[in-house]
């Protein structure tokens, strides 16, 4: 061995190389000027010979350890362009020297990173291909904190975690290297030495491609190259910020259906504003469709390329459709490969093991008191937005997050007030909700929360959560136990009709009839009595309800549906678009009022959707009886003319046809306490809805002492029944719009959330028994 570079080997740093115990291996292998020369250094396993080559000069290298550590001083003054060429048993391999390159990652970014304030971490960890320094290549980037040493490995090393350490980062733990030659569609994983010589062989948590199972495999993809033909919708959606725009969300999965295409024209010919998508991220086992998440930055090999899916995005934004995705911010899978214990400690989710388990589905829940996990999940939250020109989030599993307590009969820690929130995520969620909404205007962001935590939708700067809209599981239920009942009892549970009034604008709610709560469309009518032709008016009727009611819409029928009920759905669709009766007021009090809310003898409800312009009110009626009414009479807002719009019982539907036709002018005849009424008929299991025109008021017609005490003993009784149906909800015995006025609906959240947080762990499995099971 030539003294001169014997003299310049830092041997204790060499033998750390060699056992794999060394965090700078840039600082020990990297090329460097010395009085005699150039020293560059190699480590390489199971290789017969080394050698430098410049040029056409080649230098053999000499065989500093047996483990394969090589070493050359060649001539100059600086630093060459070098190459490598190293002999293995099979195949002679020439390329770049991986630490003659410089860090990406720089301290302001391992700064960020320590704060959980590195909300674009997506750009730099992971693996990114790209050039540096004139050479291609792959940059790589992980946390690890607690990890002896941090390999890459793929075929471009066979696989040898020894061949390529990464470089540590002291301050933040986290390691990087750029690697030359490594290239898009190249298999990678993360060999992991923990303390106790413990080798992990683990995904990349910030990868943005996976190979398929069984392997499991990361994969280099590039991820920033699409061209985007969006810049209209991405400039026009910020309007979604006010919550005065009609939101019709079409709920689906894209493992439903055989090409992109089919879902954009689907969409789009049935005029819905957004679709929802089951989550596009890579997951484990087919049947769960897409929960949980095993690879939070990657779509999923199932649905296509990266680039297959924004093209996806692309097109649906071109014919004016926004895309929400489901995901999860709450846990994440257990299997070798993945997020636990990736460091070889608890590091990603809760150090507690009492806590870290959700009993519930088997996952692990995050560590929310780490600012670098939520920098995960909110830079996470950023890509999806940002690199896919995502426009909203249904974050799933929310109350899973806010209390500890959730799905646990015992075995919980409370917090440091003795209580069950979870003070972490709470703050956490506010992290979250106020970024995306700085960096994204008009993205959505949508709560799964069965447990009415109240004011969730409220914002930030109030001190609260800061959501845009929560799913309305309250009204689902309710609902759907209505329409399950024998339309002959449902005279029994009409305030399960009702009852939703009375906490609508407590929340800015989406109501939800999609595939958690109704399953198929066959799924759906077996819920439903009757036969079938009443089952499918009852959809129909469902549908109509749904989208009449305050709050925004998301359903989920699929391509099996009746030509008819298609056609209901696409009117539905066109109609709530084009009336803002039916979304500008949606949470405000003054955008509804009741006109018929005790006709529960006959199972009809009759009410207003109002804006401030009187000639854009809306009159709806609902029968939920199975026989139709001919000559029905129903209090209106004021004289004028009313024209039925929509009738989900029309022929073109499906239905019998009992609509009407005529348009109907309204009579100085007192009903409903109002002056004027109009007569029309009622569609057994049917909505209608009327636009009010206003118009000159007629004579009053002279009422008779008879009719006025007949009208006085029927307004009496309905006011006691009323009484009855709601004195456990309201503090006084007050008219319908007093009721509104003092706010009743919060003593009636009160009432329902000492329920609900009684049995939300019961509720919450039986709601999603079908689609945890892979959990």
């Amino acid at each position: 061995m030539s003294k001169t570079v014997y003299d310049y080997m830092d041997w204790p740093e060499i033998e750390a190389v060699v056992y794999g115990e060394e965090t700078a291996p840039r600082d020990v292998m990297g090329p460097r000027l010395t009085p005699d020369g150039v020293l560059i250094q190699g480590f390489f396993p199971e290789a017969r010979a080394a050698a430098v080559v410049t040029g056409r000069t080649k230098y053999e290298m000499e065989l500093e350890d047996e483990a394969g550590y090589y070493a050359v001083l060649i001539p100059g003054r600086r630093i060459p362009d070098y190459e490598f060429q190293v002999e293995f048993e099979k195949e002679t391999k020439n390329f770049k020297d991986a630490y003659a390159f410089g860090r990406l990652l720089t301290e302001e970014d391992e700064r960020a990173f320590l704060g959980g304030v590195y909300y674009e971490a997506y750009k730099k960890m992971g693996a990114h291909p790209m050039v540096m320094n004139g050479v291609a290549g792959t940059h790589f980037a992980v946390w690890a904190p607690n990890a002896v040493r941090v390999s890459v490995v793929g075929e471009f090393n066979n696989w040898d975690g020894r061949a390529l350490p990464m470089h540590k980062m002291p301050m933040s733990g986290l390691f990087e290297l750029f690697i030359p030659g490594v290239k898009a569609g190249d298999a990678y994983r993360y060999e992991i030495k923990a303390k106790g010589d413990v080798l992990l062989q683990k995904a990349d948590p910030y990868g943005n491609r996976t190979q398929p199972a069984p392997l499991w495999n990361s994969v280099v993809a590039d991820v920033s190259d699409f061209i985007w033909n969006d810049s209209s919708w991405m400039a026009e959606r910020k309007k979604y910020d006010d919550r005065r725009q009609p939101v019709s969300i079409y709920e689906t999965s894209l493992g439903q259906w055989k090409s992109g295409k089919e879902l954009v024209a689907f969409a789009k010919e049935k005029g819905y504003t957004h679709v929802e998508l089951h989550p596009v991220m890579e997951f484990l086992e087919d049947g769960s469709d897409g929960y949980p998440t095993s690879a939070y930055f990657a779509v999923s090999t199932r649905y296509g390329t990266p680039a297959e899916f924004a093209a996806l995005v692309d097109e649906l934004h071109q014919v004016g459709i926004g895309v929400i995705l489901d995901w999860s911010p709450a846990q994440f899978p257990r299997y070798a490969g993945g997020l636990e214990k990736f460091d070889g400690t608890p590091l990603y989710e809760v150090k507690d093991p009492e806590m870290a388990v959700h009993p519930m589905w088997g996952t692990m829940l995050y560590n929310y008191d780490s600012p670098m996990v939520m920098d995960f999940l909110i830079s996470n939250a950023c890509f999806w937005l940002e690199v896919f020109h995502v426009d909203g989030l249904r974050m799933d599993d929310v109350d899973a997050m806010l209390y500890l307590d959730y799905g646990r009969k015992d075995g919980w820690t409370p917090n440091m007030y003795g209580s069950n929130e979870n003070l972490q995520a709470i703050e956490f969620l506010k992290h979250l909700n106020s970024i995306l909404k700085k960096r994204d205007p008009g993205a959505l962001l949508i709560a799964q929360e069965d447990g009415l935590w109240p004011e969730l939708t409220d914002s930030v700067e109030n001190d609260h959560i800061g959501f845009d809209y929560k799913w309305s599981g309250g009204w689902t239920r309710d609902f759907l136990f209505y329409l399950s009942v024998d339309p002959i009892l449902r005279k029994n549970y009409h305030d399960q009709l009702t009852l939703s009034t009375l906490y609508a604008y407590s929340e800015h709610y989406i109501l939800t009839l999609g595939s958690r709560d109704v399953g198929s469309l066959e799924e759906f009518m077996a819920k439903l009595p009757g036969d079938e032709k009443q089952k499918l008016a009852q959809v129909r009727e469902a549908y109509s309800y749904m989208m009449v009611h305050p709050g925004c819409k998301m359903m989920a029928p699929g391509t099996d549906m009746p030509e008819g009920l298609a056609k209901c759905i696409q009117a539905l669709n066109t109609l709530y678009k084009s009336l803002p009766a039916l979304y500008q007021m949606d949470d405000e009090y003054d955008g509804f009022e009741w006109v018929q809310l005790m006709k529960y003898e006959e199972n009809v409800i009759t009410f207003l959707r109002k804006t401030e312009k009187p000639e854009e009110t809306l009159l709806v009626i609902c029968n939920f009886a199975a026989i139709p009414y001919e000559n029905y009479q129903v209090g209106v807002p004021f004289a004028g003319k009313y024209k039925e719009i929509f009738n989900s019982d029309a022929v073109e539907f499906g239905g019998e046809g009992v609509v009407n036709s005529r348009v109907k002018t309204a009579k100085a005849e007192e009903c409903d306490e109002r002056e004027y009424s109009i007569k029309v008929k009622l569609p057994a299991l049917g909505v209608s809805i009327y636009s009010c025109t206003p118009g000159k008021a007629p004579a009053r017609k002279k009422v008779t002492a008879a009719k006025t005490a007949k009208d006085k003993t029927a307004k009496d009784k309905t006011a006691g029944k009323l009484v009855r149906t709601v004195k456990a909800k309201t503090p006084a015995k007050k008219s319908v719009k007093e009721e509104k006025a003092t706010k009743v609906e919060e003593a009636v959240k009160a009432e329902k959330k000492a329920e609900t947080v009684k049995k939300r762990a019961t509720v919450k499995n039986d709601n999603n028994k079908a689609d945890r099971n892979s959990k």
